[in-house]
Formats: C-alpha cells, sequence, structure tokens
C-alpha cells in the first residue's frame, strides 16, 4: 500500500512539472456519436520582476541571452502577459484511435495561436507532432518558469517523429535538431519567385546559399519506468551532421544520453535529478548556448567536421505542505567544452559562446480553490562565456492559472 502511494505521489509530481498544475484530468469530457471528446487548457497570467538587466522572453520566462557582460545594464523591469496559455483536445475514435491537437500563443514572439503537439497514436504506434522521445519529466522540479531548468533531461521540447512503444520501452525517428559553426542553416522553403543567373529556383523564405543539410533523421531509444517509491527513465540519441558547400561535403556521428529519476522520501518531499552527456549533439543539450541548444560541431580550417561536447544535470526537492500548498527548489547547470573549437577557429570565432549557463529556482505554489493555482517564483540566473566575459540577473516571477 506505501509503495502505491508514493508511486502516485511521484507520478502526481511529475504532471505538475509537465502541465504546470493543468492537466487532461481537469478536461470537459464529452461524446460526439461513438468519439470519446476530451477538451483540456487553461488560462495564465504569468508577470516578472527583472531585478538586474531585463531578461524575461514572451511568457516572462527568464533568459541566458544577453546575460554575460550585464553589469552596466539598466535595472528593475516589470512584465506581464498571457501567452503561455492553451487549449486542446483529445479524442478517441470508436477503433482506439487516440487524436491530439493542442496549441498555445507564445508563437512568433507571444500572441499568435502556436502549435504544441498534433499526432495520432494507435497500437503503440504514434506518429506526428509531440514531445521528442528524447526527452523525460520523470526528473524535472516544477517551476513557474515555462522554460525551466537548464540541464533538464533530453530536448525539453515536441518534434515530428514517428515512435514505437512497447511498455517502457520506446524508440523513434524524428526531424533532426543540429546546428554546425562555420555552415549556414537552412531556412523554411517558401514561395518560388524566380530564376537566378545559374537558372536555379529562387525562393522566398530560404537561402539558397545554405550548406548544412540533414540527411537523416534522429534515432532515439527511451526507457521509462517506476519500482516501488523510484520513478527513472534513460535514453540514448544519435544523429547525423553534415554540411555541403559545392566543394566539400563532409559529415560526421553525434549522441546523445541522458539518465533523470524521482524518489519519494516520504508522503511530503520528493527529491529528483537528471544528467545529460552529448557529443555532436548539443541540440539537444537543454538551454545551453545563447539560451536552448549550442552549436553541435564545427568545420575546422581543412573542412572536416568536428563535434562539440558537453555535459549537463540538474537536481531539485519539492515538499507537499498539504492543502494545495508546496515548496519546490531546483538547481541546474550545462556546460559546453569549446577547447579545441578554440584551439582550431581562435579565439575570435568563439569568445562570445556560453561556455556554462546555470540557474536556481525557488517557488512556492498554492491551490485557493479547485483547478486554480497561483505561486510566486525566485531566480538566479548565471552565465559565462569563452573569454570569460560573465553575468548574473536576480528575477522574480509570478503566475495564476485557471484549469478547464
Amino acid at each position: 500500500m506505501q509503495s502505491n502511494k508514493l508511486r502516485m505521489a511521484i507520478r502526481a509530481t511529475a504532471a505538475v512539472a509537465v502541465l504546470g498544475v493543468a492537466g487532461q484530468a481537469n478536461a470537459v469530457n464529452f461524446n460526439a456519436g461513438d468519439y470519446e471528446m476530451n477538451l483540456y487548457g487553461y488560462g495564465r497570467l504569468n508577470a516578472s520582476y527583472d531585478v538586474d538587466s531585463d531578461q524575461a522572453l514572451s511568457t516572462r520566462s527568464g533568459s541566458f541571452s544577453g546575460l554575460a557582460g550585464n553589469d552596466d545594464a539598466a535595472d528593475g523591469h516589470f512584465g506581464a502577459d498571457a501567452f503561455q496559455s492553451r487549449i486542446g483536445l483529445t479524442t478517441m475514435t470508436p477503433q482506439g484511435v487516440k487524436i491530439n491537437v493542442e496549441g498555445d500563443f507564445r508563437g512568433s514572439g507571444g500572441g499568435s495561436l502556436r502549435l504544441r503537439h498534433a499526432y495520432g497514436e494507435y497500437s503503440g504506434v504514434l506518429m506526428g507532432q509531440t514531445w521528442s522521445n528524447f526527452n523525460s519529466f520523470v526528473g524535472n522540479t516544477a517551476t513557474l518558469d515555462f522554460d525551466s531548468l537548464p540541464g533538464l533531461a533530453g530536448l525539453q521540447g515536441r518534434v515530428a517523429q514517428a515512435r514505437y512503444t512497447s511498455g517502457p520501452l520506446s524508440v523513434s525517428l524524428e526531424d533532426p535538431q543540429a546546428s554546425i559553426l562555420g555552415a549556414t542553416e537552412v531556412t523554411a522553403a517558401g514561395t518560388q519567385v524566380g530564376v537566378d543567373a545559374n537558372g536555379d529556383p529562387v525562393f522566398v523564405g530560404r537561402s539558397t546559399s545554405s550548406t548544412q543539410k540533414d540527411s537523416l533523421p534522429a534515432l532515439t531509444a527511451r526507457l521509462e519506468d517506476s519500482a516501488g517509491g523510484l520513478s527513472y527513465s534513460a535514453a540514448v540519441l544519435a544523429h547525423q551532421i553534415g554540411y555541403d558547400d559545392g566543394t566539400n561535403d563532409e559529415s560526421a556521428v553525434g549522441f546523445a544520453t541522458f539518465v533523470a529519476a524521482k524518489m519519494a522520501l516520504t508522503d511530503m518531499i520528493t527529491i529528483q535529478g537528471t544528467l545529460s552527456y552529448t557529443d555532436g549533439a548539443n541540440s539537444f543539450l537543454y538551454r545551453s548556448g545563447e539560451n536552448f541548444g549550442a552549436e553541435s560541431a564545427y568545420i575546422d580550417g581543412s573542412g572536416d567536421v568536428e563535434t562539440i561536447s558537453g555535459y549537463g544535470g540538474s537536481v531539485g526537492a519539492g515538499i507537499n505542505l498539504g492543502g494545495g500548498r508546496s515548496v519546490n527548489i531546483g538547481y541546474g547547470l550545462v556546460e559546453v567544452d569549446w577547447d579545441d573549437a578554440e584551439s582550431d577557429l581562435g579565439t575570435a570565432e568563439v569568445a562570445d559562446k556560453s561556455e556554462t549557463n546555470s540557474a536556481i529556482m525557488a517557488n512556492y505554489q498554492w491551490t485557493p480553490v479547485k483547478n486554480v493555482m497561483m505561486g510566486v517564483e525566485y531566480q538566479f540566473l548565471d552565465r559565462e562565456n569563452v573569454d570569460d566575459t560573465d553575468g548574473d540577473a536576480s528575477r522574480i516571477l509570478f503566475a495564476a492559472q485557471y484549469n478547464f
């Protein structure tokens, strides 16, 4: 009995971290013919006060971008928005096919509808866009910051994919996520407006000088399960990264791995954490780089693709105070190894690259009435670049969320 209680506590805490205290358990359920429909979502206000430099993104999340060298930046910045608010619909067909479509309003800087999930699933086979299979929320600490701590397990994002799940094991082929220092990234294709001097098509919204290429999907495998008072997850990923500039056509293989775990010490207290390592796959090292994924590789002087490694992790604790009240404290850090790139390319090429991003977040959340959450959070962000330029900032975040 105690084991079941602990397992339920762990899963409930994980759900809070994923959905920000909103879940399909609060959905509006109805039937349309033989179809089971679940409409869910929430309206949410986020407000932030930046004691130091203005580090707020849409949803008032804290950003590492521009943090290094912020000593002389203007301080004292307030802002608020409701862009995190979301709505989703899940349908179960008479044949047992699950379909989920969900969006929020963080798109295009905030205010426009953004697609989060759009997938179908039947008999363990999922196709569409949803959370990457190289991803886990088991070890996450609940934060009010939408982007949360650096060093969490995997991508912490959603990608187009084909996935098969059998029990605790899942494998997938996914849209690759990578960038190469020295290669021009591909942008989305648009409308053809003519041809250039060589007779090649010219598109609006696509750079014809793009040299980076993705020849294969990313391959992932993940194991996620629980035993007694412990929930755990581990995953591996491999992908190809390459470029073709018309003269050189080179590529390398990058990989990434993580482990995550959560343990219920008592009915009131949980501890959780994550560890990650990447080599040639820093786009999957959460909140590295300028703010999210760092470059996965670079092109050296001879035109070869050289991978860049990194590591990260997080640790935290959750304390359930009863009466819908909780305290959560977490710390996360990521570090990217730029030494080889600095040696091959010179310090000037990588001086402003983020070498270390770290954050501390502590919050108090309470539920004054069912389906309503309010909370306040203190954040301390810190960044150090390759050239030793550093900076830090303190922030205060407030949130109010109304679920349906």
